[in-house]
């Protein structure tokens, strides 16, 4: 007799999976490009559009792009599985974080997944109704995501959230316009800038930062 094979159940948005049972059926389905399960539910990604998601992340890349490039010990990720709990596996969109050997609270684990929260998470919603703001904020505060950033396309908004004392507080800008991480010094953003897609703006910026004594500094410590 011929054994039979096990036929593993597609995924499916709205499926309720224990983390385990999630990867299983994402892995067997390597035509789906973008799956998450939060508070143990499956959520897939609708085909994204250029305007709306495409180009404002690829602006997000360069951004972060460069300042990773200059800060060895920091690691960037594009749209990288992230296993936070065990009810939680985001996909978000870009992830920055301190390497686990310069004292990052993320690892990168045997079989090539982020494991932990990473110090910073970026999303880009479509508008505040989107779960970037709701659910998928909730589990990244519980799990000590450090910053969370939030571009609202439509709106066009953007929104840094900083965890302190267990809460998310809203960074705001300096009277320059710009907005300066807490976590990662010399991570500095020209948010008026960005919103009106003068990247070259943003970079000049960033650049600027990269120059500064604090950023010097941080480098000087994730080294040792």
């Amino acid at each position: 007799m011929t054994a039979s094979v096990e036929r593993i159940p597609p995924l499916e948005s709205g499926d309720r999976l224990s983390r385990d049972e999630f990867e299983r059926r994402y892995t067997a389905m390597p035509h789906i490009k973008k799956a998450e399960l939060i508070e143990g539910i499956v959520y897939m990604a609708s085909p994204l559009r250029f305007n709306t998601h495409g180009k404002p992340h690829a602006q997000l890349i360069t951004w972060l792009g460069v300042y990773q490039v200059s800060t060895p010990g920091v690691e960037l990720g594009d749209n990288v599985t992230v296993r936070l709990d065990l009810d939680n596996e985001p996909q978000p969109d870009v992830v920055l974080l301190i390497d686990e050997r310069s004292g990052g609270q993320a690892r990168i684990s045997d079989d090539d997944y982020v494991e932990g929260a990473p110090e910073l998470v970026v999303e880009v919603a479509a508008s505040s109704a989107a779960n970037d703001l709701h659910d998928k904020k909730k589990v990244y505060r519980r799990n000590g995501v450090q910053e969370y950033i939030v571009w609202q396309i439509l709106e066009n908004k953007l929104n840094w959230f900083s965890l302190q004392n267990s809460e998310y507080v809203l960074l705001e800008p300096d009277t320059d316009g710009i907005i300066k991480s807490r976590i990662f010094p010399g991570l500095w953003l020209d948010v008026t800038a960005l919103l009106a897609g003068e990247m070259t703006t943003v970079l000049a910026v960033v650049q600027q930062a990269l120059n500064s004594e604090e950023h010097a500094d941080f480098v000087q410590r994730l080294s040792h």
